[in-house]
């Protein structure tokens, strides 16, 4: 292949490409994850806490496995034939976490994965973020220790493909799907606890227990730091977990907590028991109001309420199709037509919350009501996974390789996180701007676009390999002294 190259007053002729330099790598930058993931212990911490997948301790270990479809991803694969494809390129598996894994392998060890392993692999994460904590600065430690901290639990549908892929069911979309569910440290967006569950299966059944491993799984420090501050440790959840089991277990915590609640006949009774004066505007939210009402099932702890939020409609606004999720989920006159919504004196969309919160004065309800809107950091986790790495879809009718894929896409967004908190400049305990990162926040793409995909060269001289990069300036070399600096595992 041959391109013209012309400088103005000069004609060069043509330009030779050759793609047979096996010197050069595409991501260059995956060097830093592979340090990273050292200096944090991550492969070791897994596989002590997974135990043996095999028989014979030979080939790749299950923590091995899992790391390798997380890098794999991070480098913007996004099916399991992608860890072919890293593999095939030989100077990058020089900088890879675990090089030489196949596809097949991947795929073979995967299915020898049991519940026992899964829950491992949450503990191993759990172990290389307490890691993770050690290493911060003091003034950051301090902040993560002292400050708030949020648990939110949130599931989503995912595709996958095959008619016969176990606890696989047809969505509203008419795509096969598989539910995950997933529980995060709000504050820094870091996995805690994870299951994939069959998507017909109500998730409610399992929020309980992911709460009790999310527990278990935040840092010793956090749960000491919360405890001697007096603060309770705090759980959000969608409406998919509205269930009493999960409230009281977070009750029999001394936790507080927040669950949306599904517009249901009971709760729509609930708006005839409140007078138009208790309304109070909402915070950062237009148009919008919130009350409270003192409506509870019996099952439910004592100090539970419900809070309401609904928000005034234009006309214009409302869809004439009885389907559109407005009119199916929150308009309280859903049936009315849509030619005589247009004569109603005010048209609202109402949201329900199950809380155990403080909401005795309507200063307190909207401030209440503020922080449950902002539970984003599992939806975060499940939206930049799907755009950035490979959560859109599971990739295989095996259940156990779709599982190891799911914690494939939790471990790379543990990595962006930490690498987040780790390098990320500090001011007065906050974080003020982390490498990389969009919006204050951890990003995937980001992260793969100024600093993992990074074109070098590798080469070796007087026995020692060397990275060679395109002149100029380069997040990778700051980061990466920055991970160097940190100490290794004792």
């Amino acid at each position: 292949m041959t391109l013209e190259a012309v400088r103005t007053g000069r004609t060069r002729g043509r330009i030779q490409l050759r793609a047979d330099d096996p010197s050069l790598t595409d991501a260059g930058g995956m060097l830093a994850i592979t340090e990273l993931c050292g200096k944090l212990g991550l492969i070791e911490a897994m596989d002590e806490a997974m135990g043996p997948v095999k028989q014979r301790q030979r080939g790749f270990s299950g923590g091995q496995v899992l790391a390798g479809m997380a890098a794999a991803q991070l480098s913007g694969e996004d099916f399991l034939v992608g860890l072919d494809r890293v593999r095939g390129d030989q100077a990058g598996q020089l900088v890879m976490p675990v090089p030489g894994l196949a596809a097949s392998t991947a795929a073979g060890i995967a299915r020898r994965f049991t519940a026992e392993h899964w829950l491992g692999a949450e503990a191993g994460l759990a172990t290389a973020t307490a890691r993770m904590l050690d290493l911060l600065p003091a003034e950051r430690a301090a902040e993560l220790v002292a400050g708030s901290v949020t648990i939110d639990i949130y599931d989503a549908d995912v595709e996958v493909y095959g008619s016969k892929t176990r606890g696989a069911a047809g969505d509203d979309q008419d795509q096969r799907t598989c539910r995950p569910q997933v529980a995060s440290w709000a504050e820094t967006e870091i996995p805690l606890a994870a299951e994939l569950t069959d998507a017909d299966q109500d998730s409610c059944s399992s929020g309980a227990l992911l709460l009790g491993r999310a527990l278990a799984a935040l840092p010793r420090a956090v749960r000491d730091g919360a405890q001697k501050a007096g603060r309770k440790i705090a759980l959000r959840a969608d409406a998919g977990y509205l269930a009493s089991e999960l409230a009281s277990a977070a009750a029999a915590e001394n936790m507080m907590f927040a669950v949306g609640a599904k517009r249901i006949s009971s709760l729509r009774r609930a708006l005839a028991g409140i007078r138009e004066d208790a309304w109070r505007d909402a915070i950062d939210l237009p148009n919008a109001q919130v009350a409270v009402s003192r409506c509870r099932s019996a099952d439910w702890p004592a100090d539970t309420v419900l809070l309401i939020r609904r928000v005034r409609l234009d006309p214009d606004q409302v869809s004439a199709d009885l389907r559109w999720r407005r009119r199916t989920t929150h308009i309280d006159r859903r049936a009315v037509l849509f030619q005589e919504l247009g004569a109603e004196p005010a048209i609202y969309a109402y949201s329900f919350i199950c809380t155990n919160i403080d909401c005795a004065t309507p200063a307190k309800a909207a401030t209440a009501e503020l922080w449950y809107r902002h539970r984003s950091s599992a939806e975060n986790i499940f939206r930049g996974t799907s755009h950035d790495a490979a959560s859109a879809r599971l990739p295989s009718k095996h259940w156990e390789i779709n599982a190891a894929w799911m914690w494939g896409w939790l471990i790379a967004a543990a990595i962006a996180a930490w690498l987040h908190q780790l390098t990320g400049l500090i001011d007065g305990g906050e974080m003020r701007d982390g490498q990389p990162a969009r919006g204050g926040k951890a990003v995937i793409a980001t992260l793969r676009r100024v600093l993992i995909a990074v074109p070098a060269r590798l080469v070796r001289h007087g026995g020692q390999l060397i990275m060679r990069l395109a002149p100029g300036p380069c997040l990778l070399s700051g980061v990466l002294a920055t991970i160097r600096a940190l100490p290794a595992p004792g």
